[in-house]
């Protein structure tokens, strides 16, 4: 199963790639899905001791990814991007289905990443600890908040959500 996951992880182009990724080994693995889910980009500010990734919100159908990160993974270590994505994607998805126990999920999301990409992938060490990767995720010695988070909603994003009309 590793072979298989990480290869289709390493072949996803765009973010609603890899968030189909993620619902694929969530139904596999939880037995569980859900569609209709947005994606909103944002500036959610730095915070290098306290760092924020994402969120969901409970009730609504948008998962927020913070764009600091982001931009910060492709200034550092660029290999980092689509394991980091997956992480943060899969995270917040589990959540939307329900799961609001933040160490439940952390645990969820380590146990599904390991089976699914192996202990070694990066995704996996980032679900382990993502404050060892802190330096390539936050700029360091700086917090800041914005005053404006200027959310992108990203077109596309949940693919099983999409009606088409003939």
């Amino acid at each position: 199963m590793h072979t298989d996951y990480r290869s289709r992880l390493d072949e996803a182009k765009s973010l609603p790639d890899i968030f189909e990724r993620v619902k694929s080994l969530v139904l596999k693995s939880m037995s569980k899905s859900r569609g209709g889910l947005m994606l909103g980009m944002a500036n959610l500010g730095n915070n290098p001791q306290g760092y924020f990734g994402g969120f969901f919100t409970t009730g609504s159908n948008v998962i927020v990814l913070n764009k600091i990160p982001l931009q910060r993974i492709m200034e550092t270590r660029p290999e980092l991007y689509k394991p980091y994505v997956f992480h943060v994607l899969l995270h917040e998805y589990i959540h939307s289905l329900g799961y609001l126990d933040e160490a439940d999920v952390k645990q969820k999301v380590y146990k599904i990443t390991k089976e699914a990409l192996g202990e070694e992938h990066l995704a996996t060490q980032i679900a382990a600890d993502a404050k060892v990767f802190i330096k390539d995720l936050a700029y360091p010695g700086v917090s800041w908040k914005p005053e404006d988070e200027g959310l992108e909603l990203v077109a596309g994003f949940d693919r099983s959500s999409v009606s088409y009309i003939s």
